[in-house]
């Protein structure tokens, strides 16, 4: 049970991401920093690498 909320947790970290990358990207087109777009990147690749961990996980307990 508690893998199944830590996948729910990481879908919401990856939905947050990818706001966070899209609100970074707005503000780089309109004369931010190029830093803020790379930060929102990492942001979302790390809550991708969690989630995928979570689902791996989630398929080894089912198949044993």
């Amino acid at each position: 049970m508690t893998h199944r909320i830590s996948a729910l947790i990481s879908a919401f970290g990856v939905l947050v991401g990818m706001l966070l990358l899209a609100l970074a990207v707005r503000e780089y087109l309109a004369g931010a920093s190029a830093l803020r777009v790379g930060v929102g990147a990492l942001i979302f690749l790390g809550a991708s690498y969690a989630l995928a961990r979570d689902v791996r996980r989630l398929r080894t307990r089912a198949v044993s």
